[in-house]
């Protein structure tokens, strides 16, 4: 069985415990902080297992190298205090159940870009920063085959994720790829950041998707006319898994020509999409999302915004209508520079 890699000497010897203090959904502070987390290494209950929001940021902001939210949820399981309702769990569990027959592969040439379970928007993977790539799922498969399960994170469901996890690395394997670029950042959090947390091995490297796209705009930078735009980033949960590549965000808005308006939540600041807030089971949490939602908008609206960006599709199909509703349009970060190439 994968057991999760956590240093207990290393979270109790820290001293500000920023995973828990710097919360933006529960009040703790510094001393309160060292005893929930101590009563969470131990298997006891606390109250940051049921405020808890999944919103991933403590893997973020834990500077120690270990992995609080992982630990929290797998708590969660343990002690059956899920974040969401039963019946909700156990239809989004039977959602994505990974095909387990005989997949018929092929190899595939790289570079190779998985879609993971958004198999719908691979009509955006196209043009001239595409040229050349392979979208998996491939045309005779289904997308659950590269759907890395880690939304289960979301409903304190770990044992359906390292259950089915090394069978959709094998099916990837399968198609002798070394390097993988991954749509979502959940993808490439999944294997860049939890598989190695809880043990288990990924025999390629994930390449995240903007990285890619802008190691490719710099190879079109000629090619690229500035777009003059005024932009907010909606920065999904799933990015806080690897924190060291959120720079990319900034790095294709100068290479496009757009500017990343100044404001409130962004960065490690930014605010969750409401979506797995407004789905949990304790009292309040409609409202909770509700107003994130609200706050996050105008923040965007009154620092000037025209667009705001996203990179999940979750968090578009969560905030686009209220976006358009505020007069602010909704875009991929992916579509924006397609449209600075042309």
């Amino acid at each position: 069985m994968f057991e999760l890699r956590f240093d207990e000497k290393k979270c109790l010897a820290c001293q500000t415990c920023d995973c828990l203090t710097k919360c933006q959904y529960m009040d703790i502070d510094t001393d309160t902080a060292k005893t929930e987390i101590r009563k969470i290494i131990d298997g006891e209950d606390s109250f940051v297992l049921h405020q808890c929001v999944t919103c991933y940021a403590c893997e973020e902001y834990c500077k120690m190298g270990n992995h609080p939210f992982y630990l929290i949820v797998e708590r969660q399981e343990e002690l059956g205090i899920p974040p969401t309702p039963a019946p909700v769990i156990r239809q989004w569990v039977q959602l994505a159940i990974p095909q387990m027959g005989e997949l018929k592969t092929e190899e595939v040439k790289e570079p190779a870009l998985s879609m993971c379970m958004f198999g719908q928007l691979a009509g955006s993977i196209q043009g001239k920063l595409f040229d050349g790539v392979t979208v998996l799922p491939l045309e005779n498969q289904e997308g659950m085959q590269f759907f890395c399960q880690l939304m289960y994170l979301h409903f304190a469901r770990t044992s359906v994720i390292k259950e089915r996890l090394p069978r959709i690395i094998e099916n990837i394997a399968k198609h002798n790829i070394k390097e993988l670029i991954c749509f979502h950042d959940e993808c490439y959090g999944t294997f860049a950041s939890y598989a190695p947390a809880v043990g288990i091995e990924v025999p390629f490297k994930p390449i995240h998707f903007f990285e890619y796209l802008y190691n490719r705009l710099v190879e079109l930078k000629d090619d690229i006319k500035p777009l003059n735009l005024k932009v907010a980033y909606q920065r999904p949960c799933s990015s806080r898994l690897a924190p060291d590549k959120h720079h990319f965000v900034d790095d294709i808005f100068n290479l496009i020509g757009v500017e990343s308006v100044k404001r409130e939540f962004v960065g490690e600041n930014a605010l969750c999409c409401g979506a797995p807030i407004r789905g949990q089971r304790k009292e309040g949490s409609r409202q909770l999302a509700i107003d994130v939602q609200r706050r996050n908008i105008k923040d965007m609206m009154d620092a000037g915004a025209e667009f705001c960006v996203f990179n999940c599709p979750y968090c578009f199909l969560t905030l686009s209508e209220r976006i358009t509703k505020s007069g602010l349009k909704p875009i991929f970060l992916g579509d924006l520079s397609r449209l600075a190439v042309g």
